[in-house]
């Protein structure tokens, strides 16, 4: 019997390499705790079993013949159904695009498809990414496995979900503002949003462009390391993508944090629930105690993330979305949910003759002065590390009806997006058995250093054993 539910990447490819297990059998698996928990949770649109199981055959094929594999073979993932996938339904979790098939794969699908990863289903997700809890689907709400009454985070909630409740062994997700941090920690789990540019957005369905980041949600830091390193890269299909070279990501990930200098910024520990708090602290000092140096520091504009996020984002919301016409693909634009439609009319007002320099125009100065904050403060500490949400994970429906409350769960995700700059969340422990977590922050192509010290901690700790109790 295979455990799917306490396997890792790094597990099961070894499982796979050594011949103790077989792909179509990990991926059988994997499909039949899908069918068994997705009724419970909803956290898969689409399950691909026909397609995922033929894969996995010629996996099989290869090892059988004694090929080298490389340690994304036979590895069964989710995919967030913003990333278009070959003739594989893409919805963006709307109605919108309820029987769309994409006829090309994003670029992060076809990198993880030619190293042999196995696609097993269209993950559920806040229609186009919009929401932090994962309530804005027009496919239904995703439930937390660790607690089904409370919301697993949004926006790529589905993708969440299905790695923490082990029915897929990674999932890909997109971070506009914390879309990738905040279900990481509501599910105990490690979500990278990598720095702007590092990995392609080609084929990934737009929500903002200029603050998108794709990354992905794994259960620990080296099975993210591993994935990045497939990921990450120029991609001519993208011009936005950087031609700074790409770190092998698990090489030195044990080097440790010695001297290690962290900053602790004030301004993201205010108005924090109590018990995050003091998780989050605790957590620096097991880093204190492995030889990292605390210092605390300053991002004075912090206070004008949000206000700057939610001009700047429904912006360019309003933009993107105006290609869904329901004229040369989709439904028409009756289809679009409340959400949507209340970021299309922000944008479309923020951007209007007379409103334009009044709210865009001077939210993207204030966008400069929190990227220059950022880089003033690496010059003195090498990571910063605050909590990645003000609260526990939320009750269903406690804030679906106050967009603004909805939107202040982002308080603490939106500056890095808004900057640029790499952040990983890593759990840092649980309050009556509710997951939390922290952020590594670090400076733009930083992701090795954020991954040493997240490995670091994670080593220590060992949070990510803990596993949602599901029958």
């Amino acid at each position: 019997m295979i455990y799917t539910s306490k396997l890792t990447i790094k597990e099961a490819s070894k499982l796979l390499a050594q011949k103790k297990i077989k792909a179509k059998e990990l991926t059988q698996a994997f499909l039949d705790r899908v069918k068994k928990l997705n009724k419970k949770l909803n956290a898969f649109i689409t399950v691909c079993e026909d397609e995922a199981l033929t894969q996995a055959e010629k996996i099989d094929n290869i090892i059988t013949s004694n090929q080298k594999i490389n340690n994304l073979a036979g590895i069964p993932f989710g995919a967030k159904d913003l990333f278009s996938t070959r003739d594989i339904k893409t919805t963006a979790g709307s109605k919108v695009l309820e029987d769309y098939l994409p006829v090309y794969d994003a670029t992060s699908i076809s990198k993880l498809k030619e190293r042999g990863a196995i696609i097993i289903g269209k993950t559920n997700l806040d229609a186009w990414g919009h929401g932090s809890s994962g309530e804005n689907s027009d496919f239904g709400a995703t439930k937390n496995p660790h607690d089904k009454t409370r919301v697993p985070g949004g926006s790529s909630s589905g993708s969440a979900a299905a790695v923490a409740a082990g029915m897929a062994l990674f999932a890909t997700g997109t971070d506009t503002g914390g879309s990738i941090r905040l279900p990481s920690a509501f599910c105990n789990l490690v979500g990278l949003k990598p720095t702007y540019g590092r990995v392609s957005r080609y084929g990934v369905i737009a929500m903002a462009s200029s603050l998108d980041s794709i990354g992905h949600l794994t259960k620990t830091v080296y099975d993210s390391a591993l994935i990045l390193n497939t990921t990450a890269g120029f991609d001519p299909f993208d011009q936005t993508t950087s031609k700074v070279k790409a770190d092998d990501y698990t090489k030195e990930i044990e080097k440790g944090v010695k001297n290690l200098k962290i900053g602790l910024p004030k301004e993201y520990y205010k108005d924090l629930e109590p018990e995050i708090k003091d998780l989050t602290l605790n957590a620096i000092k097991t880093l204190e105690k492995l030889g990292a140096k605390v210092i605390e520091i300053t991002l004075p504009h912090t206070e004008y993330g949000v206000a700057a996020y939610y001009i700047i984002q429904p912006s360019e919301v309003s933009s993107n979305l105006a290609r869904y016409d329901g004229i040369r693909f989709g439904n028409s634009r009756d289809s679009f949910g409340a959400e949507a439609k209340r970021r299309i009319i922000l944008g479309t007002y923020t951007l209007s003759s007379g409103y334009y320099d009044a709210y865009y125009l001077k939210a993207m100065k204030v966008r400069r002065l929190i990227k220059e904050d950022f880089d003033k403060a690496f010059k003195n500490v090498d990571v910063l590390i605050c909590p990645t949400s003000p609260s526990l994970p939320f009750k269903l429906g406690e804030k679906i009806s106050d967009p603004l409350q909805m939107y202040l769960s982002d308080i603490l995700t939106v500056t890095q997006n808004l900057a640029g700059v790499p952040s990983l969340n890593v759990p840092c422990g649980f309050v009556n058995n509710l997951p939390a977590g922290m952020q590594i922050v670090g400076p733009h192509f930083s992701e090795k250093l954020l991954y040493q010290a997240g490995y670091a901690y994670e080593q220590e700790t060992k949070w990510y054993e803990r596993k949602p109790k599901l029958k």
